[in-house]
């Protein structure tokens, strides 16, 4: 093939689709056919973001696209990479590029052991986007290649361009429908696809919930606070046979213990003063769909005994009732405690953990789960600015969401919303910065605090069983005392109070303090 025919074909298969991605699949076996490339991508700098964003992927290996690599994939790129990047012309053979800069980008985009012959993209003289061949091994492309590239700058150059004004168009459509959306949310039925990290992070998480949702078991969600478990539940229940029946949420720590039976399972008018008429409780109102219990480790003990005879026979009686009432549910609990430690101490049934934790899925927090900070902020930009009301989403700086990714989130997805939020307030429409999350400032030089006496183990663990002593009035044994809350059988317990002095039973009453 002569150049001629190669600048034809390629042309007339970009040109073949609105959409970037198919006209670059075309395209790849004629590019095939001149260079010994393994992968081809079309990537954009995005100034709204600090990073690099890939439009369009296209490989020679026979099978799905790289979730990694493939569409929608950012690199944040460091303040320091930004105007280097922006400054590059023509075709470039990466491997051949030197310094610091160049070593730091080689890292971010994952050349080791691979060939890259990039080629930047202009219309008149701004820069657009990058055109880049990769093949695997070093030293694959040469000066010729990289002459052939530029032959083809042109085409690529406007299919990026029409690509990109297509997308804008689309976007401003699909703002205009933003508000009928969000109004109607019952209208939308979530898949494991629609989550953020879906296809990262969060991989083998929605790999189970597909699993889970067809079926009727209970699933049992683990993870830190604020990692996104009411997320999962939504997923599995839209995704289930289930999903045309109630979704119930159930947050049982914020329910006072007074009134969670009344709230779960109903009342009969006159059960109790104040209970005027009868009242359908969450289970009775999940009947045909699901039941999502947040924060299931805060259930009282007394609850927990109602709920096992839920999971066990799907049935509910009501405050007041003397029937039981049938009921078709799935229930879906979550929670971020340790239920073990919490059997172990009496807090939580072992026989309620056994029927719970028929199918469990342990979501990781965001600090194990860094590449899923830029796609994150992305989407909760976008969603405050909805929420508040801005004609358009604040820019990124440069760098920012490369410091986002270094930070642990020790509040994960939740604290990273807040934080989006806080910064579009605070910013006033400039570009977000970012700049209360960043390395901890160093210590000031500061005279030494004096010195303190160390305090003797013994009398640390006296203080600590004095403390728990009185927590539980001075009981010992059975549930909700002090050898369960400690976790040590009573005989054990006992031994050791007496061995340190600690006074307990009759002679707590005639001496409250241990004898010295």
């Amino acid at each position: 093939m002569n150049r001629d025919e190669f600048f034809r074909d390629v042309t007339l298969r970009l040109c073949s689709s609105l959409d970037l991605q198919t006209s670059l699949r075309r395209t790849f076996p004629v590019l095939a056919a001149m260079f010994p490339i393994d992968e081809v991508f079309i990537d954009v700098l995005d100034p709204s973001l600090g990073a690099i964003r890939r439009i369009a992927y296209a490989s020679a290996h026979q099978v799905a696209e790289s979730e990694v690599r493939g569409p929608g994939t950012l690199i944040p790129l460091p303040a320091r990479l930004w105007n280097w990047a922006e400054g590059l012309h023509g075709p470039v053979l990466v491997n051949d590029l030197r310094g610091e800069d160049v070593r730091h980008f080689k890292k971010l985009v994952r050349l080791d052991r691979h060939s890259d012959l990039a080629l930047a993209l202009r219309i008149e003289t701004r820069q657009i986007g990058f055109l880049i061949l990769r093949a695997a091994g070093e030293a694959r492309f040469s000066k010729s290649h990289a002459d052939l590239l530029a032959s083809i700058a042109e085409p690529f150059a406007i299919a990026l361009s029409n690509t990109l004004a297509h997308r804008e168009l689309m976007k401003l459509r699909d703002d205009l429908l933003d508000d009928k959306r969000f109004l109607n949310r019952e209208l939308f039925h979530a898949t494991a696809d629609d989550v953020i990290g879906a296809n990262t992070g969060l991989r083998n998480v929605m790999d189970l919930a597909r699993q889970a949702a067809p079926l009727n078991s209970t699933v049992l969600l683990l993870g830190e606070t604020g990692v996104g478990k009411d997320v999962v539940a939504n997923v599995i229940h839209d995704g289930s046979p289930r999903r045309d029946g109630p979704f119930i949420k159930v947050n049982c720590g914020a329910i006072p213990d007074g009134l969670i039976d009344s709230e779960l399972f109903g009342h009969e008018a006159g059960a109790f003063t104040g209970a005027d008429r009868e009242r359908r409780g969450r289970f009775e109102r999940a009947d045909g769909g699901t039941i999502f219990l947040d924060e299931i480790g805060d259930l009282p003990v007394h609850a927990q005994v109602r709920l096992l005879r839920v999971l066990q026979n799907r049935e509910i009686e009501r405050v007041g009732a003397t029937r039981t009432t049938k009921v078709d549910i799935r229930v879906i609990a979550a929670t971020h405690r340790d239920l073990k430690a919490m059997i172990a101490s009496g807090r939580f049934r072992e026989d309620l953990w056994f029927r719970l934790n028929v199918f469990p899925i342990v979501i990781p927090p965001l600090r194990l789960r860094r590449d899923d900070v830029p796609a994150l902020v992305r989407h909760f930009v976008e969603v405050k600015r909805r929420e508040l009301g801005l004609p358009s989403a604040p820019a990124i700086v440069p760098g920012a969401l490369a410091r986002l990714q270094e930070y642990d989130w020790p509040g994960n997805v939740r604290e990273l919303e807040n934080l989006v939020e806080r910064e579009i307030i605070r910013s006033g429409g400039a570009p977000l910065r970012f700049d209360e999350i960043g390395p901890t400032p160093e210590p000031r030089d500061e005279a030494p605090a004096p010195r303190r006496r160390p305090v003797r183990l013994d009398d640390v663990i006296v203080a600590h069983i004095e403390s728990v002593l009185a927590m539980t009035g001075g009981k010992i044994h059975g549930p909700g005392g002090a050898a369960a809350l400690l976790g040590v059988h009573e005989n054990t317990l006992r031994t050791r109070m007496d061995r340190l002095g600690v006074v307990y039973g009759r002679r707590a009453r005639a001496s409250p303090r241990r004898a010295h």
